[in-house]
């Protein structure tokens, strides 16, 4: 077999090219966890966990899915050092395993960003709401605002966004280490503090572990971006690695330790009846997960740290969809430069921003909050949970194609002989994302909400289905077009570059 040269791979588009050495490590780090949006997590998706999943051991959960995120990145890491482009998981997967698996990979991420995008923007107009409801103003309007600013704040330099993003993020992940801290230094809620009910390996696998993981596995979701990145960063071979490690060390840590000052704050005792209590609206259960949090910070802290968190919330999720707008507008800009979307969204502006691709960003998003208001979906219910766990469905599954490139790529190059790095690694964090993708599928109708009147794995409505089913209809539907364009653009040198 032949073997190909393996030298740095770098794009460069012909109609515009992004910013250069604009961004460090931590600029990128901002955005990375700015998409996992910390105190928007630990209000969603902890007490589902809690109430669900396994209980008391959600820390335990989160730390165990950090360490599978953190296996994955060994291999992303190592294929950084190889291949810098702002297409990340596609220009990787091409590179492994060829043009029509690339064009299908990209057209299946950029849709899970837009996915998860328009999903916050329900959440964030329903947490507004909350927030200020003798202003009757409808989610829908508070959701378009947010479209609006971030557009505005989308065609600034990447900079100034990672310097606000982590503003915020200095904020609201503050806020939440200071309730840890002070349950910690409390000793705890009624039960103390107990490591065994969070930490043990037991108590971890009881319950029902596969809910309590895919809730987890969606904390991290968005830390790939960190090559998204990689053109516009300073030292792109050293830089991307790091951010990667540190982004992916740091949600871990953040997660797993606030979480555990919750557990322990409330008491791991009767952690889901109390779970329940709070977050019951009426007669509906996990209707304000939020309370959770809130109760805690109020509790140990005082009511003006709950007061403030509710607005960080509302700041976490602005955070999220600007950080997610940025990456979808790069893999637009990516897909424009390659052909497989037309050029004019391989253009800049002044600044160096992909300013078509953003505005094409800003028009899915608008369109997609305007369509639920139409037809008077719920933001939180519907919107949000619809798309945001088949965006997580679509992105496993891609990270499960990057494992495999990473190993192909590598054997067929000898570019880099670390067995561990480019073999077994790769290899033990396949099997991780298969198994992540089977817990999302199987209890798909549960935690999306489309499991209609029947709480069984496998059931599903028809919405249910057409959701789990769609990350797998884009690809295959991408697949062939990947293929026609592998035999149409043989001599596309900008294709061949990033996909061959």
């Amino acid at each position: 077999m032949k073997t190909e040269a393996v030298t740095p791979v770098s794009a460069e588009g012909a109609a515009g090219s992004l910013t250069k050495d604009a961004i460090g490590v931590f600029g990128i780090c901002f955005f990375v966890i700015a998409a996992a949006a910390p105190i928007a997590g630990m209000t969603g998706l902890v007490p589902s966990i809690l109430v669900i999943g396994n209980g008391a051991a959600a820390p335990g959960t989160f730390l165990v899915a950090g360490l599978v995120f953190l296996l994955f990145s060994v291999g992303y890491a190592a294929m950084s050092h190889h291949v810098v482009h702002t297409g990340a998981f596609f220009a990787y997967i091409g590179r492994g395993l060829g043009v029509p698996w690339g064009v299908a990979s990209a057209f299946v991420t950029v849709m899970s960003y837009c996915l998860v995008q328009a999903a916050v923007y329900g959440y964030l107009g329903a947490t507004v709401v909350g927030t200020l409801p003798d202003l009757g103003v409808p989610w829908w309007v508070w959701s378009l605002i947010a479209v609006a600013l971030v557009q505005v704040l989308g065609l600034m330099n990447v900079e100034f966004g990672a310097k606000l993003l982590g503003l915020l993020l200095v904020l609201e992940v503050g806020s939440m280490v200071l309730t840890a801290i002070a349950v910690f230094a409390d000793g705890g809620g009624p039960d103390g503090i107990g490591f065994g009910a969070s930490f043990g390996p037991s108590a971890i696998m009881d319950g029902a572990p596969g809910i309590a993981f895919a809730f987890a596995f969606a904390g991290f979701i968005g830390f790939e971006a960190t090559a998204i990145y990689g053109e516009e960063s300073r030292n792109p071979r050293r830089t991307v690695p790091l951010a990667t490690y540190l982004s992916v060390g740091i949600i871990t840590a953040v997660f797993a330790v606030v979480s555990f000052g919750v557990v322990s704050g409330v008491g791991h005792e009767h952690i889901a009846d109390e779970t329940v209590r709070l977050t019951t609206v009426g007669d509906v259960p996990l209707a304000d997960p939020a309370q959770v949090l809130f109760h805690v910070a109020d509790q140990y802290v005082g009511s003006w740290l709950a007061e403030m968190m509710k607005w960080l919330l509302i700041s976490s999720a602005f955070a999220c969809v600007l950080a997610f707008h940025n990456s979808a507008t790069r893999y637009f800009f990516a897909m424009g430069r390659s052909g497989l979307l037309p050029r004019a969204f391989n253009r800049t502006s002044t600044r160096g921003v992909p300013a078509n691709a953003s505005f094409l960003q800003t028009a899915i998003a608008g369109l997609v909050v305007a369509a639920f208001a139409l037809f008077h979906r719920d933001p939180v219910v519907d919107l949000f949970y619809w798309f945001a766990i088949t965006a997580i469905v679509a992105l496993t599954f891609v990270q499960a194609l990057v494992s495999v490139s990473v190993i192909v790529y590598f054997r067929r190059t000898g570019a880099d002989s670390r067995a561990w790095n480019v073999l077994v690694a790769p290899a033990l964090s396949l099997v991780a994302m298969v198994g992540i993708l089977y817990l999302l599928l199987a209890r798909f109708g549960l935690i999306s909400g489309t499991a209609g009147a029947s709480m069984e794995a496998w059931h599903m409505s028809t919405t249910g289905w057409v959701l789990a089913l769609c990350p797998f209809v884009v690809f295959g539907c991408a697949m062939a077009f990947g293929v026609a364009t592998a035999r149409r653009r043989q001599g596309n040198a900008v294709l061949r570059d990033f996909v061959s």
